[in-house]
C-alpha cells in the first residue's frame, strides 16, 4: 500500500474543515482502487477561532486524521514547510481547507503521476470573484517575476499540487527562512504536468489574504527569486551621475559664453527632489535584502509547535 499526505494549511477556517474532509473522502473508492492509504494533515497556523477544536473532532473520529497547531501565526509559507516535513506518505498534496482547491481533480492528479510525471500543479485560467484591480496587479507581478528571474513562476499558479517523495525532499532541502513557495517549486525543476480549472469561490468565510498582504508577499517572491532591483538601482545611479556632469557642462558653457544666469531655486528644488527620491528608492531596495539576510543569519526557526495531535 502507498500512502499518500494531504496537507491542509488553515487558519481561522473553522466554518470549512468538516465540508474539506467529506469532499476529500468522496475520493475514497478511487485511492483503494489504486491501494493508496490516506493521511490528512491539517496545520492550525494559530487560528483564532474553533478551528483546532474542529480538526480534534475529526482526529476522535478517524485516525488518519492529523493536527499541528502552532504557538502563533506564522504565515502559510510556514505551514506549508511544516506539512511538508510532518508528511509521511510516498506522495504529497497541498490543498486550501476553503474549498478553492477541488478534492474532484485528485484522480486525474494521480493519473499523470502514474504516468510518470514527478509533479502535477493546477492554474486557474479565470479570476472569476475577485476584484479586477486584485487580478490586473497579480497578473503584472507574474509578467515581471518571469522577466526579471530565471526561475518560471506560471501565471494563476496555485499551491495546490500532488508530489513524489523526490520532490518534497527537494523542496525540504531548502531550508531558507524567507520562503516563497511559487518559487521553490520553479526552482527544484522536476517534470511537472499542468492542469487547468475555473476559479472556484470559498465556500464559507472571508479570504485571509487582503491586498497589502498580497504586495508584501510579492515583494518577498522578487526578493527571494530576483537581484535585478538591485541591478536596476545600480544602473539608476549611474544614469543620474552622468546626466549631473552634463549639466554642470551646460551650466558652465552657458554662463561663459552666453553670460546667462544659472536657473532659479525652483528648477533647483526639483532637481534636488528627484534626486533623494531616486536615492531613498534605490536605498530601500538595498534595505530589503540586507532585511532578508538579516532574518536568514539569526536561524529562528521557520516556526514553534504548540499542539500535536
Amino acid at each position: 500500500m502507498s500512502l499518500l499526505s494531504i496537507i491542509v494549511p488553515c487558519y481561522n477556517e473553522e466554518e470549512n474543515i468538516a465540508d474539506f474532509y467529506h469532499e476529500v473522502l468522496k475520493n475514497s473508492a478511487f485511492f483503494e482502487e489504486k491501494k493508496i492509504e490516506l493521511e490528512m494533515l491539517y496545520i492550525d497556523d494559530g487560528s483564532k477561532d474553533g478551528t483546532a477544536a474542529e480538526v480534534k473532532k475529526l482526529c476522535a473520529e478517524d485516525k488518519r486524521v492529523h493536527l499541528l497547531s502552532f504557538s502563533r501565526n506564522f504565515g502559510k509559507e510556514a505551514a506549508i514547510y511544516a506539512g511538508l516535513k510532518k508528511a509521511k506518505g510516498d506522495y504529497a498534496v497541498l490543498m486550501d481547507a476553503d474549498l478553492q482547491d477541488p478534492p474532484a481533480l485528485l484522480p486525474e492528479m494521480y493519473s499523470y503521476i502514474e504516468q510518470g510525471y514527478d509533479s502535477v500543479a493546477t492554474r486557474r485560467v479565470t479570476r472569476k470573484g475577485e476584484p479586477v484591480i486584485r487580478s490586473f496587479f497579480a497578473r503584472l507581478f507574474y509578467r515581471l517575476m518571469n522577466r526579471i528571474s530565471k526561475t518560471e513562476i506560471v501565471d494563476g499558479a496555485r499551491d495546490y499540487r500532488l508530489m513524489t517523495r523526490q520532490v518534497v525532499d527537494a523542496i525540504l532541502s531548502m531550508t531558507e527562512y524567507n520562503r516563497f513557495t511559487k518559487g521553490i517549486f520553479g526552482w527544484v525543476g522536476f517534470e511537472t504536468k499542468w492542469i487547468e480549472f475555473e476559479n472556484v469561490e470559498r465556500k464559507k468565510g472571508e479570504t485571509k489574504w487582503s491586498f497589502w498582504k498580497l504586495f508584501l508577499y510579492s515583494l518577498d517572491g522578487i526578493t527571494a527569486f530576483s537581484t535585478m532591483p538591485l541591478a536596476v538601482a545600480s544602473v539608476m545611479g549611474v544614469l543620474f551621475c552622468i546626466v549631473a556632469f552634463l549639466l554642470i557642462a551646460v551650466t558652465i558653457v552657458r554662463k561663459l559664453i552666453f553670460g546667462d544666469p544659472t536657473s532659479g531655486w525652483p528648477s533647483l528644488v526639483c532637481i534636488i527632489s528627484l534626486i533623494s527620491g531616486v536615492q531613498l528608492f534605490c536605498l530601500g531596495i538595498v534595505g530589503q535584502y540586507l532585511s532578508k539576510t538579516y532574518m536568514e543569519v539569526k536561524r529562528r526557526p521557520v516556526y514553534l509547535v504548540k499542539e500535536e495531535i
